[in-house]
């Protein structure tokens, strides 16, 4: 451990630790077309497929809380995530690995529990379990999960493709994976020591959202028979805002979303509502949503906006101009990237 000129990780946080550890990364192997940096990275090793490489880490006490996540929903969430970073990049999810160190707390009906979430997803995707590696842990649980797809070559979809003008189109609805994770805290402190359960009644849909979520093979699928082809793509998995960012960010340009636009459902709009949080502020900065955030060329408006559940949220301008979020009321506000702090 470095003692001395020591730097807080917090003063960069998630994506500035990212870019400063792997900015001097250059691949040696001809096969490496894209590294570091997108959902996943892009290899060539054969002339008519590009092979996707994605890896996801999850850890207990900062990205799950078991004493209300069930071990199955567990595993199927941890396959999904990451089958989500190889469709944002117009890709097909073919096999996975799967690395876990383990406490003395679990046993092996635990792990059981864990694999069946994990094969069920796998059988909806057709995604195969080829490998992985067990090990012993002091601190809880961690899950390591590595996916390969493949694409075919030229039509993987990179985050920095975007240009002026396109328009910037979202699937599903946002901000509810974060009230199902508020909801399910509330409930924890609210019953903690008591005989009593937590009362989750009429919340059914945002529980799912945040215990499982679906990733959106059906809108990759939508695209290719609708014959779109997006000009960068991303999935949401720290808040709208951010994704947005990093795509404006890597195609050097800027954005304007509308506030009226953003799709919330009902039951996410119910519990900010109870909860005394901003919605807007759920949609843009909750993440774990695992929706699709993609731009494609004005052309083909009339295409998307006919598609079913995606929904067409502001478009594409200049990098002068910034990233933006136009209010209902028409303000002009800045768009931040929250992301993930280590001290969270």
């Amino acid at each position: 451990m470095n003692t001395r000129n020591r730097t807080e990780i917090s003063t960069l946080g998630e994506f500035g630790l990212i870019e400063h550890l792997t900015s001097n990364l250059a691949a040696t192997n001809k096969e490496c077309i894209k590294g570091v940096g997108d959902d996943a990275a892009i290899l060539h090793y054969s002339s008519d497929e590009e092979i996707l490489v994605t890896t996801d880490l999850l850890m207990e006490g900062i990205h799950f809380d078991l004493t209300y996540f069930p071990l199955k929903h567990l595993g199927y969430k941890a396959a999904m995530v990451n089958f989500s970073d190889i469709y944002a990049m117009n890709g097909t999810p073919k096999q996975i690995t799967v690395s876990v160190a383990l406490s003395k707390k679990f046993c092996i009906e635990d792990m059981e529990d864990f694999y069946a979430g994990l094969k069920l997803a796998c059988q909806q995707h057709n995604v195969d379990i080829v490998g992985g590696d067990t090990s012993a842990s002091l601190t809880g649980l961690a899950i390591s999960i590595t996916v390969i797809g493949s694409a075919k070559r030229g039509e993987s979809i990179k985050r920095s493709g975007a240009k002026e003008t396109d328009l910037i189109c979202v699937s599903g609805n946002l901000g509810a994976a974060y009230m199902g994770l508020q909801l399910l805290e509330r409930e924890k402190i609210a019953t903690a020591g008591k005989d009593m359960q937590p009362d989750f009644a009429g919340k059914e849909y945002i529980l799912e959202r945040q215990l499982k979520p679906e990733a959106r093979k059906d809108i990759i699928e939508r695209l290719r028979e609708e014959h779109i082809i997006p000009t960068s793509m991303i999935d949401i998995s720290d808040g709208l805002s951010s994704e947005l960012m990093h795509i404006c960010r890597q195609s050097n340009a800027g954005c304007r979303i509308y506030e009226e636009r953003i799709p919330i459902d009902y039951q996410t709009a119910i519990m900010a509502e109870e909860l005394n949080i901003n919605v807007i502020t759920c949609a843009l900065n909750g993440g774990d949503d695992y929706e699709l955030l993609f731009t494609v060329p004005i052309a083909d408006h009339e295409k998307v906006s006919t598609m079913k559940d995606v929904h067409i949220i502001g478009h594409i301008v200049s990098q002068d101009m910034g990233n933006a979020l136009i209010t209902r009321d028409g303000v002009e506000m800045e768009l931040k990237a929250q992301g993930w702090s280590n001290q969270q």
